[in-house]
């Protein structure tokens, strides 16, 4: 698989795939470089100097890998989404319960917005530079939700009913704790922020 040997998932196989391990670092620069680029300056001010400079790289470098602004942008957002879902399925245990499994997740995403404040920039801007990438983004992620809940609703650990808006609520509420929690304000303990969303999805706001 890609990301075995070091390529980003979202990388299709193509001509300009990095073959060796200096290729897939350089790759990784330019990615990184670009997310710090854009997520500074925005899409439309960014530039492919700015990112190659931050890089460290030549600007042959950048069109090894990319043949446009536009193309390390799309790339750069199915990144980011990926790394997003890496970042969730490395932090749930096997034996977690269903609502568990969302509790680290969430935890594990507002961990990564606090270290990459700039996502929530580039997934929006994405909505007007790339929207394929951004409806991609926001597609994959709630499947993954649904797909562990329906787990969950099989093993009898929550509602039988479970359907596709159930992950769209979750998404949504995690969304927005990422951003008031994350990038407008990061002082308090995610732990807790994490906690109070656990107890949230698992009593709602009923008064029982």
């Amino acid at each position: 698989m890609l990301e075995e040997r070091g390529i980003p998932a979202t990388m299709e196989p193509n001509a300009k795939t990095p073959r060796t391990e200096r290729g897939r670092k350089t790759l990784r620069a330019i990615l990184d470089a670009a997310a710090a680029e854009f997520g500074e300056k925005g899409f439309y001010e960014s530039s492919i100097v700015g990112i190659t400079s931050r890089a460290g790289v030549a600007l042959g470098s950048f069109y090894t890998y990319f043949d446009s602004k536009d193309a390390i942008f799309r790339a750069l957002v199915r990144d980011m989404s990926a790394q997003v879902g890496r970042h969730a399925a490395a932090a749930m245990r096997e034996g977690d319960d269903a609502l568990t499994r969302e509790s680290r997740a969430f935890l594990s995403f507002l961990e990564f917005t606090r270290g990459h404040k700039e996502i929530y920039r580039i997934i929006d801007e994405a909505e007007f530079a790339d929207p394929e990438s951004h409806r991609l983004h926001y597609e994959s992620t709630a499947a993954r939700i649904l797909s562990r809940l329906q787990e969950g609703a099989a093993k009898g650990e929550v509602r039988a009913d479970v359907n596709e808006a159930h992950a769209w609520a979750l998404m949504g509420m995690n969304v927005f704790l990422g951003l008031r929690y994350g990038v407008w304000s990061d002082g308090e303990p995610a732990e807790q922020v994490a906690a109070l969303a656990h107890e949230f999805v698992a009593k709602g706001l009923g008064a029982n």
